[in-house]
């Protein structure tokens, strides 16, 4: 099949989702027999800007992902098939695409490609589940500030226990100069009542 000449029109066909492939962040195929012009219009919305969703023949997207180095996919490549080719947070589009998919069951996630390596239905399912990267930062910073306030503490630590052992010395001091006192001025008494 790779061997045979391409027409023109399916050479740039090919060339287009060839660059695609190569410059997503990641591209899940779906299955979308069933589903509407109108549903498929709220799915494109629904993924945002970053992501283009394209229906693409098998045959010419089998090429390309040849063509583009990805390895993996050529089961993938049965049936309608239509490409999420993500250019943003490959997170955002999976969520967006399980979501769809929750409420439009006709939308079928076949698999996918992820940092150059084909993954499954299911792996696209846990890419789905993962928190967004700007939630995942938010933690991240989050935990370094706790951090940083827990290590303010701990060096604040030693400068504060040596002023309350300083006062405590300073307490004692001052009870310890007045213990005598009080102690010399009671035998004192003593001595001048015995007299």
């Amino acid at each position: 099949m790779a061997d045979k000449p391409v027409r023109a029109d399916k050479a740039d066909a090919v060339a287009e989702l060839v660059d695609k492939f190569q410059n997503s962040s990641a591209t899940v195929l779906t299955e979308y027999r069933g589903l509407k012009v109108s549903q498929l219009t709220q799915l494109r919305r629904s993924l945002g800007r970053e992501t283009t969703y394209a229906v693409a023949k098998n045959t010419l997207a089998k090429r390309a992902a040849v063509e583009a180095g990805l390895e993996g996919l050529d089961v993938l490549f049965t049936g309608p098939t239509a490409l999420a080719f993500v250019g943003g947070d490959a997170v955002e589009a999976a969520k967006g695409l399980r979501d769809f998919a929750k409420t439009h069951p006709l939308l079928v996630i076949k698999g996918g490609v992820f940092e150059g390596k084909a993954i499954s239905a299911a792996e696209v399912q846990k890419l789905a589940d993962l928190e967004s990267r700007e939630v995942l930062l938010a933690k991240l910073a989050g935990a370094m500030k706790a951090n940083l306030s827990k290590a303010a503490a701990v060096f604040q630590a030693p400068l504060s226990k040596m002023a309350r052992t300083a006062a405590a010395l300073q307490d004692k001091k001052a009870a310890g100069a007045e213990a005598p006192a009080d102690g010399a001025e009671a035998p004192a008494d003593e001595a001048s009542a015995e007299a």
